[in-house]
């Protein structure tokens, strides 16, 4: 899953260390309030001064970062790993022409032919509304509708409060600032918000929110978005219904007509289909396109076009949730039966009301998500449109509500079945589990002037040095999004001063001082946090030479030879798979392995406590990791607070 932080190239920060905190820039302004007005309309989420897109046009583009600079910071992390040298002779300047990441990166995802469950497709859970009798499944599902629909309205309509970070709120963030920025030219507003330490971020994916879905296509999908679409998609027991919560003249259906559609199809005592639909978005994609096809030549052309048009993807499921175990399980792939995994996002509600989003990956990241995430949280806790005892409209849901029904002939019967038993198959095999550390979190390490989450990613290069013996490829996504279609970078977390501090408390606790061990954790702190920063400033290597491999292979060059050494393959065979965010709205994400003797952290620094959701295939016990993680949060801790290792 896309981490979401955020950040501004290095040539626009002025206070030195000042891009650090730009490192969580998405999450961090999730926890503000973006209404610039209280909206007049119940339509609106709020109605900012400043419109949506204002600073688009005037973004930074991605830079390119320098190939040598490039190659040096592929070496230092092979280097971690090899005690080697590669030769680079080929990868001359020359092959930086017009290297841009976000066609490749488009094109990566869409090109995959794995399951998109498991392998891409991640989730967030929503912490519940904290008053409690608006969990009921149907009350909490109203409002979620309602406040979904709100946002996209809120959105399309320009009114949608701009995405920036502010390194100086009292300045920026303000209603005279907004009204001042307002009638700068959108070629030129970016800059006026730099001139107060703010930082605007790239919104071009939010678009893709909405009506959008991943179609299955031979070779490489494409991404449908038709905004015409005013119905929502509902599934319920593998059964699909669709129906209108956008009217005609465009405005929000009455609550308590969603209310009251949303109570029909809890109430409908059609059973669970035998062969349910879903199931086929969970197959290799190739075999889902041919099926596809099929289903277009048996006469399904029009309920498959409800499907992909829909402003988004309902599920009512029919458990409820036992623990965060479950909760995992069953809001990153469930028994797929009850998913469209192609569309854009799905908002899932269990039936004691947790609830969940599950997105495509292709179309974006975790920013636009997460910012939808927040808004539809807030909303519906301090706004809710539908009230515990509200009685639904008096409304004749039968007539408004349509089950999508259909025709399946023999091959389409064979691949669901098949699809079914490759998903359950897949699926057996993930085990997840989590921790929470209480001893301790950002505040005390912020006091001790470390960055929370190098001491978070150095306690898992110490755990998988403690289980396994060894430092391994690791990954850590870092947004791009203060650029112009920016998406992600990789920051490589395993590095030669995580390798010796790991090394120290491991395996030679009693060899060195507790000075020594602090300094260590200091030397790791700073190098991460150099790391996040070029990562965010679009200075890491991970996307340039994925962008110059993708260059050379369309034009049909050769490969230089750094892309068919060993190392290159290594590095890239991500053992360590991490992502990480803290929003108020957000209880625990995460995500699969991605790779067979992986791991999927997923995991939050939060004021005084961490926490980690881990998922693992056989190959690796997931329990022992997480014992391991204590173990070395404890060390790092004990440290910290000027106490000897024993």
């Amino acid at each position: 899953m896309a981490t979401l932080l955020s950040a501004q190239c290095a040539a626009c920060l002025r206070k030195p260390g000042s891009q650090l905190h730009l490192r969580r820039a998405a999450a961090r302004i999730s926890a503000r309030c973006y209404s610039s007005r209280t909206a007049s309309s119940v339509d609106y989420l709020h109605q900012s001064v400043v419109p949506s897109m204002h600073y688009q046009k005037s973004l930074p583009r991605l830079p390119v970062p320098k190939l040598e600079d490039t190659i040096r910071r592929y070496l230092a992390i092979i280097n971690v790993f090899y005690n080697l040298m590669l030769e680079t002779e080929h990868m001359t300047t020359e092959s930086n022409e017009s290297v841009s990441t976000p066609g490749p990166w488009f094109d990566m995802y869409l090109s995959a032919r794995d399951s998109v469950v498991l392998n891409f497709n991640p989730f967030m859970s929503f912490n519940p509304d904290p008053k409690t009798e608006y969990n009921e499944q149907l009350v909490r599902s109203t409002n979620m509708v309602c406040s979904a629909v709100r946002f996209m309205k809120t959105l399309r309509a320009g009114l949608l409060e701009p995405e920036v970070f502010h390194l100086n709120p009292a300045k920026s963030d303000t209603d005279s600032f907004k009204n001042f920025i307002r009638w700068v030219p959108s070629s030129l507003s970016w800059y006026g918000a730099y001139m107060v330490n703010a930082y605007p971020l790239d919104m071009s994916q939010y678009f893709r929110l909405f009506n959008s879905t991943r179609i299955p296509k031979r070779g490489r999908d494409e991404l449908l978005t038709d905004d015409k679409g005013r119905h929502l998609l509902v599934m319920r027991k593998g059964n699909m219904y669709v129906f209108d919560v956008v009217d005609r003249d465009g405005n929000l259906v009455k609550p308590a007509e969603i209310h009251s559609h949303l109570k029909y199809i809890l109430s409908d005592s059609t059973p669970a289909p035998s062969l349910p639909l879903g199931i086929l978005t969970s197959e290799n994609r190739d075999v889902w396109a041919g099926l596809r096809e099929k289903l277009v030549a048996t006469g399904n052309t029009e309920a498959l076009g409800l499907v992909d048009s829909a402003l988004f993807c309902l599920c009512l499921d029919e458990e409820s949730m036992r623990d965060h175990i479950h909760i995992s399980h069953n809001m990153l792939h469930g028994d797929g039966c009850n998913r469209w995994y192609d569309k854009s996002f799905s908002i899932i509600i269990a039936k004691d009301g947790q609830a969940a989003i599950n997105f495509e990956h292709s179309w974006g990241d975790g920013v636009a998500v997460l910012r939808f995430q927040n808004e539809v949280f807030k909303d519906t806790t301090e706004k809710p449109l539908v009230h515990p005892g509200s009685a639904p409209a008096a409304v004749d849901s039968a007539s408004a509500v349509r089950r999508l029904q259909f025709h399946l002939d023999r091959e389409l019967e064979s691949g669901i079945k098949k699809a079914k038993e490759n998903f359950d198959s897949a699926v057996s095999k993930l085990t997840i589990a989590a921790i929470e550390f209480k001893k301790g979190g950002k505040e005390q390490l912020k006091k001790s002037k470390l960055s929370p989450d190098a001491i978070a990613q150095l306690s898992f290069q110490m755990a998988f040095l403690r289980q396994y013996g060894q430092t391994v490829a690791t990954y850590e996504s870092c947004s791009t999004a203060a650029f112009k279609h920016g998406r992600t970078e990789t920051i490589r977390p395993a590095t030669v001063h995580t390798r010796r501090c790991s090394h120290a408390f491991v395996r030679e606790p009693c060899k060195h001082s507790v000075e020594e061990l602090r300094a260590m954790l200091n030397e790791c702190s700073k190098y991460h946090g150099q790391l996040t920063k070029e990562a965010a400033m679009g200075q890491g290597f991970d996307r340039h030479l994925f962008a110059l491999r993708y260059l050379a292979n369309s034009k049909g060059q050769s490969l230089p030879s750094l892309y068919t050494d060993p190392a290159y393959g290594a590095i890239n065979h991500n053992i360590l798979s991490t992502s990480t965010l803290t929003s108020p709205a957000v209880s625990l994400g995460g995500f699969a392995p991605v790779v067979p003797d992986g791991f999927g952290v997923g995991y939050g620094v939060h004021d005084n406590w961490i926490g980690c959701n881990v998922s693992a295939y056989p190959a690796r016990n997931v329990h022992e990791f997480l014992q391991c993680v204590h173990k070395s949060l404890e060390d790092i801790f004990s440290v910290v607070e000027g106490k000897p290792l024993s």
